[in-house]
């Protein structure tokens, strides 16, 4: 009999780990023509159709929909209306000469000498194109002349789309019960899960209160590497952030002893077999990796269909 941990400590080691999205970004004709002319060292914005002008441009007023007339260059010099410190940087609303938005960016110098109402102008990165910031920032200038809009008669052809990426950077802590299971993995090949509170049936993945009753959970228990289908679908399609080739089987699998599902895969080599075959119902069994094993979900390299 195995117990569980009677309590959740507070004070578990943390591990480093990332999210990661990456994508195509596709800006749009204004915004695609504002990043074109970055490497121009140009500020293009949009002369809207009640007279407004606006930068970064854009295709539609805010105030009232209306689409925009024409394309114009905004002067690179303006005035902080606010600013915040964001992890030692400065970043501040600048209304640019001669427009009625706000320009959101970085201001290049102490936190003591902004004001409200300081003038300003953009400083560029040599370098850096199809970005914002190839505008390195804004430095303060209280002698600069106030700026004027200047009509554009020509453009750069606007960008159609960019590679993209978002990652969020956090420290993950497994807790006692993700941590005794990953171990149980790495040291011994098997999945452990804990008991309900009111059955004999193993939670998976092992969590201190059970979903249904919200009474602690009970003792560690051994699951079967076998199990049964519950859901499923074929992927046969390539998409960013795969692990396996196409085609393969999604699954949501509870292992024998289980009464949870455990998300995983089944390679296949013929999507129609896949479809006369693979289903709700169907058994399987764990395919683990060889050699050392790491602690973690993958080292259950696949899951493969049972022949009953």
């Amino acid at each position: 009999m195995f117990s569980a941990p009677e309590s959740m400590p507070l004070d578990m080691p943390t591990f480093h780990a990332e999210i990661s999205l990456p994508y195509t970004l596709t800006p749009g004709r204004a915004a695609g023509t504002f990043l074109a002319e970055m490497k121009n060292k140009r500020i293009v914005g949009s002369r809207m159709a009640n007279g407004d002008i606006v930068a970064p441009a854009q295709d539609f007023s805010a105030s009232d929909g209306e689409p925009m007339t024409n394309f114009v260059e905004a002067p690179q010099t303006g005035e902080i209306t606010a600013f915040t410190r964001v992890d030692g940087n400065i970043i501040a609303f600048i209304r640019l000469d001669g427009c009625s938005n706000q320009f959101p960016h970085r201001i290049l110098d102490q936190l003591d000498n902004v004001k409200i109402g300081a003038r300003v102008k953009a400083e560029w990165e040599d370098g850096v194109e199809q970005s914002i910031l190839a505008i390195k920032g804004f430095v303060l200038a209280p002698d600069a002349e106030v700026g004027t809009v200047r009509a554009l008669d020509e453009v750069e052809e606007a960008i159609g789309s960019l590679p993209y990426s978002m990652a969020l950077q956090y420290e993950h802590a497994y807790g006692p019960y993700y941590g005794r299971m990953f171990d149980e993995i790495k040291g011994f090949g098997r999945v452990m899960g804990v008991r309900g509170s009111s059955n004999d049936d193993a939670l998976l993945p092992p969590r201190e209160i059970d979903d249904i009753t919200h009474k602690p959970t009970g003792t560690w228990k051994t699951c079967a590497d076998t199990g049964t289908i519950r859901g499923c679908s074929i992927i046969n399609m390539e998409f960013i952030g795969q692990t396996l080739k196409p085609p393969y089987v999604y699954a949501e699998i509870v292992l024998d002893g289980a009464s949870t599902r455990l998300i995983h895969f089944i390679e296949i080599d013929d999507v129609e077999y896949a479809k006369k075959n693979i289903g709700p119902g169907t058994r399987v069994r764990a395919i683990w990796t060889q050699g050392e094993r790491k602690g973690s979900m993958a080292d259950i390299e696949r899951f493969e269909v049972i022949d009953e």
